[in-house]
């Protein structure tokens, strides 16, 4: 048996509960094409949908390339670093020839050479890096190997130098002053006697100047040679300006720079006063 207005309670019942949970919609295309049921919440109707967006592709990070390290010195540069990285050099056998002072051809050489041992890029200018490495590998240079060849600052005149035309001699800085009443004319690198043939101290004169000597004792040369203590001069030597402080005199006076001693020699008159201190 049936009974009248179930199916219209059944439907009502439905709409009831679709509006409360929510209802299954067909939306249609343009078309009138029904596409697939999309759930709304709520009980609101809604198009077909919508595809995510495409994701922005993400370029990778790029990590700055690290500055070059700074450049302390290279060819050209002049000075007492550029005498200490020469001297630091030659202690681990890059650079055969002594500090001069002067960044040439050699020390940047000597540079490159270096820094392709290490893996370095071969500037051959000497940056921070380069100096770093060197100086964990060498001492601290004495100054006798920054100076082996001559070019030392002078010391301060002993004050027996002050008055009068002098030549005053320092044992300690190794450098010969020509002074005349208390003024510096002219400095030079020397080289005294070894140590069985010292050069003698104190106060003397010179008393007999010889251009082209050669020494009866020894059968060497002697040129611009100006005596001032039995057979002790001041005069120029062939052996230091090729081996600088490597060697020694027998008690005389050794200038290395010949153009130097020459304009002395042509300065200097017998009986002027020659000290020689510590």
């Amino acid at each position: 048996m049936r009974i009248p207005g179930r199916p219209a309670v059944l439907l009502a019942s439905a709409a009831v509960l679709a509006a409360l949970c929510g209802c299954t919609v067909q939306p249609t295309d343009a078309d009138g094409k029904r596409g697939l049921p999309v759930q709304v919440p709520g009980g609101r109707s809604a198009g077909p949908a919508r595809p995510a967006p495409a994701a922005t592709p993400t370029r990778p990070a790029v990590t700055p390339a690290a500055p070059a390290p700074r450049v302390l010195w290279s060819r050209g540069d002049t000075g007492p670093r550029v005498r200490e990285l020469q001297a630091r050099l030659r202690q681990v056998g890059w650079l055969p020839v002594g500090p001069t002072g002067s960044y040439g051809e050699l020390t940047e050489r000597a540079v490159r050479g270096f820094q392709g041992k290490r893996g370095l890029p071969r500037t051959g200018a000497t940056d921070a890096v380069t100096w770093q490495r060197l100086v964990a590998m060498t001492r601290p240079p004495g100054t006798w190997e920054l100076y082996p060849m001559g070019g030392q600052p002078a010391a301060a005149p002993d004050p027996r130098c002050l008055t009068g035309r002098v030549l005053c001699i320092d044992k300690t800085s190794r450098t010969l002053r020509w002074m005349v009443d208390g003024r510096t004319l002219s400095t030079m690198a020397v080289r005294f006697g070894a140590q069985y043939t010292p050069t003698r101290e104190g106060v003397f004169r010179v008393y007999w100047k010889s251009r082209h000597h050669v020494s009866t004792l020894y059968d060497s040369p002697m040129p611009y040679a100006m005596f001032f203590s039995g057979g002790q001069a001041v005069h120029y030597s062939y052996d230091f300006a090729a081996r600088g402080y490597a060697g020694g005199s027998h008690g005389c006076v050794n200038v290395r720079d010949e153009t130097a001693i020459a304009r002395l020699f042509a300065q200097v008159r017998v009986g002027d006063k020659v000290v020689v201190s510590w």
